[in-house]
This record gives C-alpha cells, structure tokens and sequence, in this order.
C-alpha cells in the first residue's frame, strides 16, 4: 500500500466488500425467508425457532471473546496456537453441554418437539470453536472479500440443503441440518482462503492474559444473546408456539438494518477502531463520525419497515402471516438502535474496555425480562415489540452513552450526531402515510409508500449526509499506514 493511501481508504474497500456481501447474501436470505415462509407453517417456525434460541446463545460463547483479542493484539501469530486450543475445547464442552439438556430445555421453553432439532444444532457449536483463527486473521486483515466468499458458500450450501429436505416433509429439522452442513464448508475454506493451518497449543501467559480479555467479552455476548431470545421464551410461554411464529417472522424482518449494516460495518469496525486508538486519533471524533454515517441509514430503514409493515407482509409473505405486521412495526425501531449498540459495543471492545460491556448486557437483560412480561400480557406480540424499544431508549442508551465518555467519547457529540435523523424521519413517515392511505392495492402501497417516504427523508438530509461522508474520509487520513496488520515474527 502507498504510504499516501491512509487508513481510511484500506477502510473504505472493507466497507465496499462489506456492503456488496451484505446486499447479495441479505437479499438472498430474504428470498429464502419467503420460501420457506411459504412451505412451513407458523407452527413450525416456531419450533426452529425453539431450538435456535438455545444454539444463539451458546455459539456467541465458544470462542470465549478470543477472536476479538487476536484482531487488536500486537503479535497474533504467538498467540493463535493458544487461542485455538481454548476455542477447541470451548465448542466441545459447549456442544456436549447442549445435546445432553436438549430435552428438559425444549420442555422448559414450551415445545418438546424442538429436542431433536436442539441436538442437531449442538454439532454447529463444535464447529464455531475450529474456525475462530482464520476468522480472526480475515477480520484483521480487512479481506472482506475472503469473508463473502465464505458467507456465500455458507448460504449456498446451506439453502440448497434446507429447501430439499423441506420439500422431502423433513419440517423444522430440515433448517438444523442446511447448518450442520453448510458451516464446516465455510469454515475449511476460511482456512484455505487465509492459508492458515489448524496450530494447537498452550502458553500459560497467554492464555491468562487472552482469558482477562475475552472472558467479560465472552460473558457480554451470552448476555447479549440472552436478552434477545427472552422475548421468545417469553411468547412461547404466553401464547405459544404459533404466535412464536409470528413474533419470530417480525423480529427476523426487523433485524435487517442492524444484519445488513452489522455485516458490512462490525468486521471492519473492531479493527479499524483498534489501529486508530494504537495511532492516537481522538476517539470522540472516531464514534462520532462514525454515528452520523450508519444511524441515518439505520433510521431509514426502520421507517420504512415500520410505516410499511402491513403491506410487507402481505405482499412477501401472504395473508396468513399478518398477525405479524403490528409487532414488525415497533420492532423495525429497535433494529435501528441495535446498530447503534452494536457500534458502541465494539468501540469499547477496541478500547480494551471489555468490562462494562459485559456490565451494559446484564442491566439491559434484567431490565427487559419484566418489561416482556407485561408488554406481552397486556398488548401481546406488540407489547413485546415497543418493551425492546422502551428498554433500548431509557436503559440502554444511557448505560452506553457513560461508557464511552469514560473512554474518551463525549455523550455529547453522540446525541447531536443522533438528534437530527430522528427529526428528518418525521415528515418522511407522514408523507409515507399520506400517500399509502389513499391506495388500496397491497403492492401499491409498498411501493410507493417507501418511495414518497425515501425521496422526502433524502431531501431532509441530503447535505447533512454528504458532510458526514467527507468527515469520514478524513479519519485516519495521517494514520501509519505502514503498521502491520498481520505481523510475522518468528513463532517459537
């Protein structure tokens, strides 16, 4: 690389991949959702969705929060034969743990027909514990190429798989067995696209000093994946397992902005966060550039979900599904805060400030468990919906906001760079809901609706947006652009 080339554009082609694989492999499993939407009963979704839950959690613990230290560590290369080693013996323990609970867990969460379908995930946790280096190494790097390459493989195999034996009357099992499949082909080429060879071994020091750091890490993430499966053990319980159907749809809908931003930003955003703290640029102007380009894209998105939620539905996944829309509306607005969150989170983990991002996931999980339960009681599956939003605004938020101004990032600057996309998606949503109530075909409204609702929010914020996109192209501009990013010292 040219030594006038910087940080910020070796960041900028990892964002380009990132959002190609993002719009190829979103777009294709949205394509998949239909299908399978339309082959399977709500009944059944909800069933997968039963032991899904129980696999989510489990696989955001396997590598025990170690991929993450191999991205900001100095010398890598020393430390993955030990953080291998450990990720190893994590999915194997973990995996173990999952097949021999599967039953009473199935019972406790409401559907005993999911004890199969949980012992069948428990294999991808294996897996999960291998691919953790060249993972790492991918990350790092910023190949984001490599990693749509893998991605894409993954989801090829997996729905090639998947719809074949869904049409075979295999039901809820036949999507356990598309990921069993298709994940120890994506891992094997990670392996081969970063010509890493599977290296086990034990360093004390290192394992200590990797454990002090991914440890928290670790636990924020079980945290993390915790609180977003309680609502459905919450539904499951409540209303059962078709209604769990319904909420899932909603909620897997919803979590587009934060899937399609996530993909493209998370795997460039740890490393570029962690080589700009090593090159002394200011964190606050880091977190706050990078706020005013991702949230008004987030809120983009989930006003156009929100305010078109019953004709999507209906026109994606046909009328039986519209039990789903009232609770999509209020979870597109809990997607956008996630990508924010998401952000946050990963700023910390670049500052080293593990600790309270573990901290953060335990307040939001013990806040948002009661506010499920009277949501739901009260107003059913959109009650549930706005407690994530509830939750999200007056916990979440704030608990945040603290922990980046103790790490360098004023609240401040935050706020002002999140205060002005909000205000823009008001005239935006009543142009959107002008325009839509006045048209009674279903396709109709969609699709004019999202585009009255575009056209005026990228008018409000054209200029803004623009402004934002030159301040990122600044960042990192004086960055060493010589550091390395995979070292090659000597392994003893």
């Amino acid at each position: 690389m040219s030594s006038d080339e910087g940080l910020g554009r070796t960041v900028g082609r990892g964002l380009a991949w990132g959002a190609l694989s993002t719009v190829v492999l979103r777009l294709s499993s949205v394509l998949l959702g239909i299908v399978l939407a339309r082959l399977l009963a709500p009944q059944q979704f909800g069933v997968y969705a039963v032991a899904l839950t129980v696999q989510g959690i489990l696989i955001t613990v396997t590598d025990l929060g170690l991929s993450a230290d191999l991205v900001r560590a100095r010398e890598p290369l020393r430390r993955e034969p030990t953080v291998a080693t450990l990720s190893l013996v994590s999915g194997i323990v973990l995996a173990s743990v999952m097949i021999a609970t599967a039953r009473p867990v199935a019972q406790a969460l409401g559907s005993a027909q999911a004890t199969p379908v949980i012992i069948v995930l428990a294999l991808t946790i294996a897996v999960a514990g291998v691919g953790v280096v060249p993972y790492a190494r991918m990350q790092r790097a910023f190949q984001q190429k490599q990693l749509f390459y893998t991605s894409a493989v993954d989801f090829t195999i997996g729905t090639a798989v998947t719809i074949t034996l869904v049409l075979l009357g295999w039901g809820p099992m036949a999507l356990a067995v598309g990921r069993v499949v298709a994940q120890p082909c994506a891992t094997a080429l990670q392996f081969i696209l970063t010509r890493c060879r599977p290296r086990f071994g034990f360093d004390r020091a290192l394992a200590g000093s990797a454990l002090a750091y991914g440890l928290p890490l670790a636990g924020a993430n079980f945290l993390s994946m915790a609180l977003l499966n309680v609502d459905n053990v919450v539904v499951v319980r409540l209303t059962g397992a078709t209604a769990l159907g319904y909420y899932v749809l909603a909620f897997n809908v919803a979590s587009w902005p934060m899937t399609a931003i996530g993909q493209t930003v998370r795997p460039v955003a740890l490393a570029a966060f962690s080589r700009l703290h090593r090159d002394g640029v200011s964190p606050g102007a880091s977190v706050a550039v990078s706020i005013r380009l991702i949230w008004p894209v987030a809120v983009a998105a989930a006003f156009v979900l929100g305010a078109t939620s019953v004709p999507l539905v209906a026109v994606l996944y046909g009328g039986r599904w519209l039990p789903a829309a009232p609770v999509l509306a209020a979870l597109a607005s809990f997607g956008a805060l996630r990508v924010v969150f998401d952000l946050f989170a990963t700023f910390l983990m670049a500052r080293g400030a593990t600790h309270p991002v573990m901290w953060i996931q335990g307040i939001w999980l013990v806040a948002l468990i009661p506010a499920m339960i009277i949501g739901a009681r009260l107003w059913g599956l959109a009650g549930a919906g706005w407690a994530h939003v509830v939750v999200g605004v007056v916990v979440v938020l704030p608990a945040y906001l603290l922990a980046c101004q103790r790490a360098g990032s004023p609240a401040v600057g935050v706020l002002r760079a999140m205060a002005l996309p909000v205000l823009g998606v008001i005239p935006a949503y009543l142009a959107a809901w002008a325009v839509m109530k006045g048209i009674e075909s279903q396709v109709g409204s969609l699709v004019l609706g999202a585009l009255t609702g575009a056209i005026v929010y990228s008018a409000v914020m054209g200029q803004w947006l623009m402004a934002a996109r030159r301040g990122a192209r600044g960042l990192g501009a004086d960055a060493d652009p010589g550091l390395p990013i995979i070292e090659t010292e000597a392994i003893s």
